[in-house]
């Protein structure tokens, strides 16, 4: 019977009535989580043990950070505007939520390059010293996971121009809000950590 389902194209879910593509992407989310989580362990353990500068309180600009988290923040409400309006069938505020969203997250990304930039400029480099290495690892792959969910955003809005995503497939859109939930809330706690609790 279940060569029947798949041949008909009928999605089978897994015991506990979750679609197993949404518990495969909570199963990545955890090992992401995991990795995460040793990033942020790792630069806790490190920090305020670099021997020479630049420190913290020589390149942090906290209010331009700030600016920047919340556009990140914002976009999880954009994301969340794109799901439902997907559940709900109305593809052209889908569309514009998922271009939106995706506009906020290059924006973040903009600011990181920025920022990356002016550290850089004010001798802050990978390898000059413990903050550099750990700072620059844990911001640079969060930054990268930021540039998968963009790239992720603008296919599904490609997808949606197209007409090829709309209410029946509106599971695509939540696994994305998923992931992209994920990155918000991951950018949280390293700002917190790393910006607004750093021994400056």
């Amino acid at each position: 019977m279940a060569d029947h389902a798949h041949a008909a194209g009928v999605h089978l879910e897994t015991a506990t009535g979750l679609d197993n593509r949404k518990l495969l992407m909570w199963v990545f989310l955890a090992s992401e989580a995991l990795f995460f989580g040793s990033l942020i362990a790792t630069y806790l353990l490190y920090r305020g043990q670099s021997q020479t500068g630049p420190y913290p309180s020589d390149v942090f600009d906290i209010p331009f950070t700030s600016v920047s988290s919340f556009i990140l923040l914002m976009s999880s409400t954009t994301m969340a505007l794109a799901v439902g309006s997907a559940h709900r069938g109305h593809l052209h505020q889908m569309r514009t939520w998922l271009l939106v969203t995706a506009l906020l997250g290059m924006s973040f990304l903009a600011g990181q390059a920025f920022e990356f930039t002016e550290f850089y400029n004010k001798g802050l480099t990978l390898s000059v010293n413990l903050f550099g290495s750990t700072f620059y690892v844990l911001t640079g792959f969060h930054g990268a996971h930021v540039s998968v969910g963009v790239l992720i955003l603008a296919s599904l809005w490609a997808m949606a121009m197209r007409g090829k995503l709309g209410k029946a497939n509106a599971i695509y859109v939540e696994l994305a809000g998923l992931y992209w939930h994920f990155v918000d809330i991951v950018w949280i706690v390293i700002f917190t950590l790393v910006y607004l609790l750093e021994p400056l």
